[in-house]
């Protein structure tokens, strides 16, 4: 991963937050610079592999940028604090449009540990403030939607895979190799067919 700015002191981020609400563009870079650090960092969370990270980091800069321009001083919060908020919804948004159809399990699937060690649910990260308590019940909307046209949005085999793929509708959740082994058929004939269907279920929701 590259080398990123140290982060600013407190006294410089409050100087640069003062000079960008008089519309000082350098301030806006500098801010933008120094907390590329935290971007990658809030990334690294949600990466699956290494080829990933630069997608994340720059998924995760529109975040930052968005924090820059809506962050009020007067709030009494520091930027870092309001900027990963911004950071991991950007990111979660786009894992939402783009990544594999996670259902209602997901939501307590580990994306990371705190700073004692323990495990961060993706759940908690929805449950921060108003906001994401929103976001939270769009999520869940979307589950009930993909669970009402399932069958009608899906052949047969597109919906008996990802059933036991994800483990609805009373089947148990299965590997694409132990799919495979039960139909007969083979573990990428099987991902085809998974990554197919799933395609099908993310236009259900995005024409929702």
């Amino acid at each position: 991963m590259k080398a990123f700015l140290s982060p600013l002191s407190q006294e410089e981020e409050k100087e640069c937050l003062q000079k960008l609400k008089q519309g000082d563009l350098k301030a806006k870079e500098t801010l933008i610079l120094h907390n590329m650090r935290l971007v990658a960092h809030v990334a690294k969370k949600y990466q699956n592999d290494e080829d990933e990270i630069e997608d994340l980091i720059s998924i995760g800069t529109i975040g930052l940028l968005k924090a820059v321009s809506t962050f009020d001083y007067n709030f009494g919060n520091r930027f870092a604090t309001y900027a990963i908020r911004c950071i991991e919804n950007e990111l979660l948004m786009h894992f939402r449009k783009s990544k594999k159809l996670k259902m209602e399990v997901s939501l307590f699937e580990p994306i990371g540990t705190d700073k004692e060690g323990k495990q961060i649910h993706l759940m908690e990260v929805l449950l921060v403030d108003e906001v994401d308590v929103a976001k939270q019940m769009e999520i869940r909307r979307d589950i009930n939607l993909v669970m009402q046209h399932l069958e009608e949005v899906l052949s047969p085999r597109e919906a008996l895979i990802i059933k036991k793929r994800y483990g609805l509708c009373g089947e148990r959740e299965l590997t694409q190799r132990e799919i495979a082994q039960n139909m007969g058929i083979s573990r990428s004939y099987v991902s085809r067919i998974e990554k197919k269907g799933l395609e099908k279920l993310k236009n259900l929701l995005l024409q929702a």
